[in-house]
């Protein structure tokens, strides 16, 4: 053990001076998901997606109840802002310089055309960049005028039925028994990562696999250089040498991943977890991704061979795993084939870990510590070639 030890501290001293590896680890993967969360942060509800202005020019009953039981209600979930305009054209004005994704503009005498049976309009205007945005707003808008709508025909086919109740006592009822627009607080525990979270973890995960390359490379790298000779000539068990490399790896993955945990919090809000859940996750993902890494480079014969099949397999086991988007969603075949990935594990730990405590990581802490069992044995197994004396 003392010589592992030994091999892998002199290792890790020349890990330290490389650059390139400090790119790939750190500088890279916390840019990456900086990028990711700017651009596409919005689009999975971390936060209001939309901003809406509404102009009341009427003031009556209809135009009130859209804006407090339609678009009131929509807000108090988070899904939209909403934002008062004064008139008309304060509304088209936060439209037009990007203040606001759409406005909705509630004519004056929109209520008695409603009650009288004419032409009753809810106009929506969008922000020509947010073609998203203002299908949403016309789509809350139309959903509320089918309503109106439902209304009015059920109390035209009463009246001509020969009922003698009062339309306006018709229309309450008949708004009555629609179904109402309901937003409930989910009780069950979202196991879902939040934007943030979702890139950080995707890209630590993604180059965790290119950072931990170079340690376990580096029995190919001492057979190129001459040096492995030297150090199966000297008074030291093959073992001890193999230990020495993948150790290397495996630190450098553990110091990587958590830096970017760390960063990731304190830079971009990410909410990893319980400390001791993200801890037993990036353990066993660490040791994971240096197991498949190491499998590859034990059957490569050369180390840029090596370096351009783990490449290729980081790629492929990152894209299956859900580290860019999740693969998980598409359902059916791929979602099965994507359970093959330690990326797809490591994701959906901390997943459980956002809606549970830290039993919930303990399942996909097995399979991944399963998964390194596996490959760590065989590519000692095949790493047996490589220290033939």
């Amino acid at each position: 053990m003392r010589h592992a030890l030994l091999i892998a501290a002199r290792d890790l001293r020349e890990r330290a001076r490389d650059r390139t590896l400090h790119v790939l680890a750190i500088v890279l993967p916390l840019g990456l998901a900086g990028i990711f969360t700017l651009i596409l942060g919005d689009i999975s509800g971390d936060s209001p997606m939309f901003t809406f202005a509404v102009a009341d020019s009427d003031g009556g009953v209809v135009a009130t109840t859209f804006t407090g039981e339609v678009l009131e209600r929509a807000a108090a979930s988070g899904a939209i802002r909403l934002r008062t305009a004064a008139s008309e054209q304060e509304a088209r004005t936060l439209v037009g310089d990007g203040t606001a994704t759409a406005a909705f503009l509630l004519p004056e005498g929109l209520t008695e055309a409603v009650r009288t049976g004419g032409a009753a309009r809810i106009e929506v205007v969008g922000n020509v960049d947010a073609p998203t945005g203002t299908d949403i707003a016309r789509s809350l808008a139309q959903a509320y005028a089918d309503r109106l709508l439902a209304i009015r025909t059920a109390v035209a086919a009463t009246v001509r039925s020969g009922v003698p109740t009062p339309p306006a006592e018709l229309a309450s009822a008949a708004a009555a028994a629609l179904p109402q627009a309901a937003v409930v607080e989910d009780t069950t525990g979202r196991r879902q990562l939040d934007a943030k979270t979702q890139y950080a973890a995707g890209m630590a995960v993604f180059f965790l696999f290119f950072a931990v390359q170079p340690g376990v490379t580096g029995l190919l790298d001492e057979r190129r250089d001459g040096t492995l000779a030297r150090l199966l000539a000297a008074p030291v068990r093959r073992t001890s040498i193999l230990a020495g490399k993948l150790l290397t790896g495996v630190v450098v993955g553990l110091v990587s991943t958590a830096l970017l945990v760390v960063a990731s919090s304190v830079l971009m809000g990410a909410r990893w977890g319980h400390p001791a859940g993200v801890a037993l996750l990036v353990v066993a993902g660490v040791l994971a991704a240096t197991g498949a890494m190491a499998v590859v480079a034990a059957i490569a014969r050369t180390s840029e061979q090596a370096g351009g099949w783990q490449a290729i397999t980081a790629i492929v086991l990152g894209a299956l795993g859900g580290a860019f988007f999740p693969v998980s969603q598409a359902g059916g075949v791929l979602d099965a084939i994507s359970l093959v990935s330690p990326h797809r594990w490591f994701l959906r730990g901390l997943a459980d870990l956002a809606g549970g405590d830290v039993a919930a990581v303990l399942p996909p802490v097995a399979v991944l510590s399963f998964f390194a069992a596996l490959t760590g044995g065989l590519a000692l197994l095949l790493f047996r070639k490589v220290v033939r004396p």
